[in-house]
């Protein structure tokens, strides 16, 4: 998803794909620490892609103010 995507999207869906993204990132890690993934630079991908949205959320909350 590119940040064009992110800003399309309403705020419910970005809280929603957010609280999605946040639980896949964690079961990744566990997964990750019991035996190692193939490709480990997903998690890196999908840390930055839960910062992407993080801050596009947080612009939402300052400019509705």
């Amino acid at each position: 998803m590119k940040k064009e995507e992110i800003k399309e999207l309403s705020t419910a869906d970005l809280k929603e794909r957010l609280d999605q993204m946040e639980k896949d990132y964690l079961q990744l890690k566990v997964n990750h620490s019991v035996s190692p993934l193939d490709n480990p630079a997903k998690i890196t991908a999908d840390r930055k892609m839960i910062a992407r949205v993080k801050t596009e959320l947080r612009q939402r909350e300052l400019n509705n103010k």
